[in-house]
């Protein structure tokens, strides 16, 4: 397999502002010697990252950023409160610095007052947390990273990076009981809304890519915000507006590992003064997307909060067209966040076009599903993944939608595993680049425990275990025939026992005529904002 039929070149990140394909001696756009593993659902990933916390020093280096942070929320239980924790690790004088979209106003349904709080909290232990608002106007950092450096135990530099924000809502397991820290969404997901989530824990070189992402926005010259009314809000709160030095950056930690991975990210071309790092901004996930997407030829396997965009998911429609033997499948939330009569059918909108498009590219070939837990409430896909042909994975803060492709700020790991599975079929894409381990047993992870599958949190797929799920084909039918019954069991009425599962088959509501042309225009410029230069847009280029 030759790493740039998969993976873009330099060039093709169509940044050169960046240092990011640049700081290694070899010119590399990834590393290689990478050990990666998935951390699916925040009650794995807390108590982690709780542990690796509290193993730091004085001296070692805590570096973070995040789209929303509740500072009482716990990583395993009382006392392991996030604000707690950033604030005890600074007390101890390990280097804490943080980076937390500023956000709009609590009185829109957002995180203003969290996020500020959470700050305060890292501050108050000694440590420095900035309120960030460098985004395009209606714009957010979503990125979600942790960066743990250790100068005189370079064994223990992790990074953590995916779809798991610092806050409520984010606490919840494979039984998908919620998590008690709540926030209200739709109704649907009730008091404590079940909660599908991943996040990646990342030892080896790419931790040192981890954090020159977070060095790049860090050392940003441009004001933390535009917006005369925000800084009178900085002065009223006494806020820290001004990022002091960070120590030199250490050698990236030696390889350990057999994974590649490949750092994509997503900033706006902001309208008079863009970022440093990317002055045109940087749409590399898009770039990442559809070159890999152009590989696929049996399997593209999605887990995603908004699948929505016509633009975005062409790609997808493109690849599913030229490959008549393509299949997709889907895992969505059965229901947007948000049901209110206005942004209900303003997100719904897009979501039914793009899964429209997809459907006419390959009709059957195309499946999409919800998630239920076992008493019967939807679960939240907040998840964001994608496998290609068990080969090409990614994880991370992007959704399938063209505002985490062009508009936010977003981050996400392409991870190629340079071990091949022996496991049939070995060459799933028939191109020669044979199924690989860590691509393979992720999908196999999450389809075992929608499958209901005997699945042991403690014992995860390897590349040793048999599984008639390696098979594409077998996979596809697999979903359809387990949403099936689940689907009958619920239409006759709950008799006999439940089906296992917990898969739903997603059919998409219909909305009238005039919903869609009075909400088309709100989805685009609210929900669905285009961050790309008018010229990119026109061709419908990234």
């Amino acid at each position: 397999m030759e790493l740039t039929d998969w993976l873009l070149t330099p060039g093709e990140r169509g940044n050169s502002a960046t240092r990011l394909d640049s700081r290694r001696s070899d010119r590399a756009a990834w590393s290689h010697g990478n050990l990666v593993r998935p951390l699916i659902h925040g009650a794995t990933y807390f108590p982690e990252l709780l542990s690796a916390i509290r193993a730091q020093r004085p001296g070692d280096q805590l570096l973070f950023t995040d789209w929303r942070g509740d500072p009482d929320e716990r990583l395993d239980g009382p006392g392991t409160e996030i604000g707690t924790v950033l604030g005890e690790a600074a007390a101890r004088q390990v280097i804490v610095k943080g980076l937390l979209w500023r956000s709009h106003l609590d009185r829109f349904q957002f995180s203003e007052a969290e996020n500020r709080h959470l700050g305060e909290a890292v501050e108050a232990g000694g440590g420095e947390c900035l309120l960030d608002m460098r985004v395009r106007p209606g714009g957010s950092h979503h990125q979600k990273l942790v960066v743990l450096r250790h100068p005189d135990r370079p064994e223990l530099d992790v990074a953590f990076v995916g779809g798991i924000d610092l806050c409520h809502n984010r606490h919840d397991d494979a039984t998908h009981r919620g998590d008690q820290q709540s926030l209200p969404i739709a109704a649907a997901y009730g008091p404590h809304p079940p909660w599908h989530d991943i996040q990646l824990a990342i030892h080896g070189p790419a931790v040192g890519d981890i954090e020159a992402c977070f060095r790049e926005r860090w050392k940003d010259p441009a004001p933390l915000t535009r917006s005369p009314f925000v800084r009178l809000r900085e002065l009223a709160h006494g806020e820290d507006t001004r990022a002091d030095t960070l120590p030199p950056e250490a050698p990236d930690p030696e390889p350990c590992g057999t994974h590649t991975l490949q750092v994509l990210r997503t900033y706006p071309n902001r309208l008079l003064r863009g970022y440093d790092f990317a002055p045109d901004g940087e749409r590399s996930i898009a770039r990442g997307y559809r070159k890999a997407l152009r590989r696929a030829r049996a399997l593209i396997y999605l887990e995603d909060q908004y699948l929505w965009s016509p633009h975005v998911v062409e790609a997808f429609a493109e690849a599913l067209t030229a490959n008549p033997g393509l299949r997709l499948i889907a895992v969505i939330p059965s229901v947007p966040e948000q049901d209110g009569r206005l942004t209900l059918p303003m997100n719904l909108v897009g979501r039914i076009t793009a899964l429209d498009s997809l459907r006419r590219a390959a009709g059957g070939r195309v499946a999409v599903y919800g998630l239920e837990n076992h008493v019967g409430t939807p679960v939240y896909v907040h998840a964001k993944v994608c496998v290609i042909d068990d080969v090409w994975a990614s994880v991370g803060s992007d959704n399938i939608n063209l505002r985490s492709w062009t508009h936010d700020s977003e981050l996400t790991c392409a991870v190629l595993d340079e071990t091949t599975d022996p496991r049939e079929p070995r060459d799933p894409g028939g191109l020669g680049d044979g199924a690989r381990g860590f691509a393979r047993n992720l999908r196999l992870e999450l389809a075992h425990e929608h499958l209901d599958l005997g699945l042991d949190l403690e014992a995860p797929r390897t590349s040793r275990t048999p599984d008639s799920l390696c098979d594409p084909l077998t996979a596809f039918d697999a979903f359809a025939a387990s949403a099936a019954a689940l689907d009958d069991w619920h239409d006759n009425g709950h008799r006999g026992p439940r089906p296992p599962g917990r898969l739903r088959t997603y059919h998409p509501p219909s909305l009238s005529r005039t919903t869609k042309t009075l909400c088309t225009p709100l989805h685009r410029l609210l929900v669905d904002p285009d961050g790309r230069p008018f010229g990119l847009r026109r061709r419908n280029e990234y």
